[in-house]
């Protein structure tokens, strides 16, 4: 088991609201306000739209399963990358946290920045050229919230997702009760061919729209009681999240009609304004900056622990496994990936390397969820918590996991070969990184 090197452990103060706080946080960004569009499109009709969100819910629903079970069994810091060193060994669990690390989570602050920085300069009158100042602020201030404990950081997430939740139920709620005003009608759907096929089409988004609620198991050591709160915060905080996008996807579907949704860059907002003017827009652009600020301190609380569970283990920097003493967070991991977030913000390239790995959550949401299986012959099938249906439960997440990654690199090749690239540039990495281990503490390098 990794750990921090000392006497210098994690604090165990995140309790089971804070944790499914840190589900639903980790899951709902900007996405439902805004990209509901392309699943319409995708879908062709309004049976098809509600059918994917819902089958999409059913892969979450399972994916809080296996991790609630991962977790129960580990729970240690750094979540996915302790699952896999232990199914799978070092290097495919360096390649995770590398991954994480370059890209995936970085990035994922970049773009979220940038986007919360968007909304918010536009709310108080800002030009474009506040954008990017903004968005390293905020960087810079969730970062230094989240150095100061664990327990700051978890009721900043909570704070803010209470708040995009209160703009999502205020949605859903004025969007079912209120009367719709007439408008002009919007262009038919295209053909999009067979049923099964447009289902198909229209799942990847949704998936995507899904993904984020593994995050949580990285402060695992840092829950109260995790086995048991763990798996509970995972169930009921993706319940949560599934019935919020099933009720935002009826609105749209009720205000805009199927044809409308399809042609509505911002449902959430054109929702809005329909029905209360111009202030109703305003209105869910505060709910959107809410929640993209909410989403972004969620990734900088949580990502730092695979940093330093990986140099825990001599796989990376040994500076990043140091906890501090008083705040017992993992301040030189936190400040590593605030650079790098605040270096890929100011050369805005991370939404080409985005474009690269998107597909690599799900590669490696599969290596992660086919862990369950080596753990539970190693440890024996009985845990704290376990996954019902198994093992139907796991091959529906894995069939997910790999039409994901198969539509990925077959809708853009290029784009695949890039992120597989990228990937695989931890290896050599890792290599000389663990020989400089070896060679620290004398023992002989392990033959090729």
């Amino acid at each position: 088991m990794s750990g921090p090197p000392g006497d210098v452990g994690y604090a165990r103060r995140v309790g089971l609201f804070a944790g499914t706080m840190l589900v639903v946080g980790g899951i709902i960004g900007s996405g439902i306000f805004l990209n509901p569009a392309v699943v319409a499109q995708r879908a062709g009709s309004a049976g098809r739209i509600v059918a994917v969100w819902v089958g999409g819910g059913a892969v979450a629903l399972a994916g809080a399963f296996i991790f609630g079970e991962l977790g129960a069994r580990r729970p240690s810091a750094g979540g996915g990358y302790v699952y896999l060193r232990e199914a799978y060994g070092p290097l495919p669990a360096f390649l995770y946290g590398w991954t994480l690390l370059l890209v995936m989570a970085t990035g994922a602050i970049a773009a979220v920045a940038t986007t919360f920085a968007s909304y918010l300069a536009a709310l108080v009158g800002l030009g474009p050229a506040a954008v990017q100042p903004l968005a390293l602020g905020a960087i810079v201030v969730l970062s230094l919230i989240n150095v100061v404990g664990v327990a700051p950081g978890a009721a900043t997430v909570s704070g803010f997702t209470v708040l995009k939740l209160a703009a999502l139920a205020g949605l859903v709620g004025l969007g079912l009760l209120l009367p719709v005003p007439a408008a002009p009608p919007a262009p038919a759907l295209r053909d999009v061919g067979a049923p099964v096929v447009a289902l198909a089409a229209a799942l990847a988004p949704v998936l995507f729209a899904y993904g984020g609620w593994q995050q949580t198991n990285f402060v695992a050591a840092e829950l109260v009681d995790a086995e048991r709160n763990l798996p509970r915060a995972l169930l009921l905080g993706v319940a949560i999240v599934v019935a919020v996008y099933l009720g935002a996807n009826l609105v749209y579907l009720r205000v805009l009609g199927a044809p409308g949704l399809a042609a509505s860059p911002a449902p959430a907002a054109d929702v809005m304004e329909r029905l209360l003017g111009p202030a109703g827009r305003t209105a869910i652009a505060l709910g959107i900056a809410a929640s993209t600020f909410g989403f972004l301190d969620l990734v900088i609380l949580v990502s730092p622990r695979v940093y330093q569970a990986m140099a825990a283990d001599g796989s990376f920097l040994p500076a990043l496994a140091q906890l501090h003493p008083r705040f017992r967070t993992p301040v030189r991991a936190i400040v590593l990936q605030w650079l790098w977030a605040a270096l890929l913000t100011l050369t805005g390239t991370y939404g080409d390397m985005l474009d690269y790995v998107v597909f690599g959550d799900w590669i490696f949401f599969g290596l992660i969820a086919s862990t369950l299986v080596v753990l539970r012959r190693r440890d024996g099938a009985e845990a704290g918590f376990g996954v019902p249906g198994w093992p139907v439960t796991l091959g529906l997440f894995l069939a997910a996991a790999v039409y994901v990654v198969g539509g990925a690199v077959a809708a853009n090749p290029g784009n695949a070969l890039k992120g597989f690239v990228l990937i695989l540039a931890g290896v050599p990495a890792y290599l000389w990184q663990r020989g400089r281990v070896l060679r620290v503490r004398g023992e002989p390098r392990p033959p090729h």
